[in-house]
């Protein structure tokens, strides 16, 4: 049940940004930016996002992060560092520590279980070549939205 400080108006709005983070988890996402999604300033968002989930965008945001590394590091060949910067961390310190304490174990062990069950790997190269295409045609039907850049 929603938070009773949220008004019912907004939870669609904080719902559009909350999507916003699940698609753009691996980029630098800015909280006015996300407030601009849900149109409301962004300490407004800040308090109503907190209130409506439990914890705030940037918490949110490094957990879908979490997820999206531990993804990559079941089914793919790729470093951890690697696996670090793909997922949008800019810090493999940072990385460590927030995937250690939302998992329990450091990226490297949770990747060593995972190896040792013999699950086959995704080359890194395939991933990486998807995650461009996939940001191309995000790109190409955003163009196609509102028209090329600058025009």
């Amino acid at each position: 049940m929603p938070d009773p400080r949220v008004p019912d108006d907004r939870l669609a709005d904080l719902r559009r940004a909350r999507d916003h983070l699940d698609r753009h988890y691996a980029e630098p996402v800015a909280l006015a930016d996300l407030a601009a999604v849900a149109m409301v300033s962004k300490y407004h968002f800040l308090r109503l996002f907190r209130a409506a989930y439990g914890r705030t965008p940037a918490a949110y945001l490094s957990e879908r992060r979490v997820e999206r590394a531990q993804d990559l590091l079941r089914t793919t060949n790729l470093t951890v560092t690697e696996v670090c910067f793909a997922v949008g961390f800019s810090s493999l310190g940072s990385f460590s520590s927030r995937f250690t304490e939302i998992t329990g174990e450091t990226p490297s062990e949770f990747q060593a279980r995972w190896a040792r069950d013999g699950a086959p790997r995704i080359p890194g190269c395939y991933v990486f070549m998807w995650g461009l295409a996939e940001r191309r045609a995000g790109s190409a039907t955003q163009e196609k939205r509102t028209g090329p850049a600058g025009s």
